[in-house]
């Protein structure tokens, strides 16, 4: 509990920063958001009287302070291009991004541990080279591209997967997970590279402490020893690259989302950019980032999971 309200605490001026910062950033990028909304030839009254509705004539100074007091209170304005809620605008586009995701992450899990794990123990062999060679692709295509090679070999060579749009979950969950598959994947690819390559290092790493010869002098089988022993401390670098990157995802997401119009998060900062609607960039990106935050606090506890010892110096 000690751990876990202290890293709370330390969550405040972080945020408190990132308000300021993002704020002084966008109100510093060129562009008028009424004259965006209402086009160039408007009448001046009515960007007059816009303008004044959402105090954009306001010193940058108070237009902060009554922002972050409406922050406080759990209201973050609303958007000027709709008139709606960003409140409820964030928490429409965030389970559709939580979706994408939570299940990027388990199709790189999937690939990557054992894939990793298969590395190491068979170092140096064609199994190594061919899970290292797969793995420096996938940290070398951009996301963008692998997009749309799926979508050409899966929507349009093959049509079998659908290449945009979302459906929830619940409303049909088979059509749901045919939307999410291709994005998902093109999420997953990148992230599967990266977490193979560190398990095969932390696994060799791990393959050759005392424990383990010990473990295997002692006539365990093998595979007890790889999965049951070393991997479990081997996890330890693994999961606080896997709670980067989940955070990161979380904001992320951009271009997969923009790419299979997938209407997360993502894809609603981009279009509230392009409108100059600051009030829901303003919100996404402080929403974005308590997220990443405190997904690195979930990520801090799990340590006391998989390394028991820890806890003590917690």
């Amino acid at each position: 509990m000690r751990l876990i309200i202290g890293r709370l605490l330390a969550l405040l001026p972080v945020l408190f920063g990132l308000c300021v910062l993002s704020f002084a950033l966008l109100a510093s990028v060129p562009g008028d958001p009424v004259t965006a909304m209402l086009g160039l030839e408007a009448d001046p009254a009515a960007v007059a009287a816009l303008r004044a509705k959402y105090a954009l004539d306001d010193p940058l100074p108070l237009r902060f302070l009554a922002w972050f007091w409406q922050v406080l209170q759990g209201d973050l304005g609303r958007s000027i291009q709709t008139g709606r809620p960003v409140l409820g605008m964030i928490g429409a586009a965030l389970l559709p991004t939580l979706q994408l995701a939570l299940a990027a992450l388990v199709i790189s899990l999937l690939i990557a541990i054992p894939a990793g794990v298969v590395a190491a123990t068979r170092r140096n062999g064609p199994a190594d080279f061919a899970a290292t060679l797969v793995a420096l692709c996938g940290l070398s295509l951009p996301s963008f591209w692998l997009g749309i090679l799926l979508i050409m070999g899966f929507s349009i060579a093959i049509p079998v997967l659908p290449s945009s749009g979302h459906v929830p979950f619940l409303q049909n969950p088979l059509e749901a997970l045919r939307h999410l598959a291709l994005p998902a994947l093109t999420l997953g690819a990148a992230l599967a590279a990266a977490t193979m390559r560190m398990t095969r290092a932390a696994m060799i790493e791990i393959l050759s402490a005392d424990y383990v010869r010990t473990a295997r002098a002692k006539g365990l089988p093998a595979r007890r020893v790889v999965w049951r022993h070393a991997l479990r401390n081997a996890l330890m670098p693994v999961v606080t690259l896997v709670g980067l990157q989940f955070g990161q995802l979380m904001g992320g997401v951009v271009v997969t989302e923009s790419v299979f119009s997938w209407p997360g998060i993502g894809k609603l900062t981009v279009d509230a950019i392009f409108a100059r609607d600051f009030p829901v960039v303003q919100g996404a990106i402080l929403v974005t980032a308590t997220l990443f935050v405190l997904i690195n606090l979930l990520t801090d506890l799990l340590y006391t999971v998989l390394a028991p010892r820890l806890r003590s110096r917690a």
